[in-house]
This record gives structure tokens, sequence and C-alpha cells, in this order.
């Protein structure tokens, strides 16, 4: 019996910007300021969705805790 590791699941630059309804730009800023985890895969990147996941869970702000 084999044991498979648990497979990564990789996303596109433009993937991330659709699922957080920001631009590529965007994505690009948070990749090279070292905020939003991405492998380099030639002359692109690849986000691995857990890498995503967690950033938006650590980025979301109660309504509460909003101030104005």
């Amino acid at each position: 019996m084999t044991s498979q590791a648990p497979r990564v699941q990789f996303l596109t630059v433009s993937e991330v910007a659709e699922v957080m309804r920001v631009s590529k730009m965007t994505v690009y800023r948070l990749v090279h300021s070292g905020e939003l985890p991405a492998v380099r895969v030639g002359k692109s990147f690849r986000v691995p969705q857990d890498a995503l996941t967690s950033y938006l869970a650590a980025a979301y702000i109660e309504g509460d805790r909003i101030s104005s």
C-alpha cells in the first residue's frame, strides 16, 4: 500500500485576481512584496490554493472592527 502526498493545487495570477476581484497587477504586487507566497515557473507565477486561502483568512476584517 503506497500513500500519496496531498496534491497541491496551483492557481495562475489571473485566477487569483478573479477570485479576489482585483487586477492582475495587484496580485503581482502581493507576490513581489512577499505577502502572497508563489512559485515561479519559467516567467510565470503560480500561487498555491492553500496560500491564497490563508492570505484571505488573515486579511479578513470583522465589520465591527472597522473604524471610520
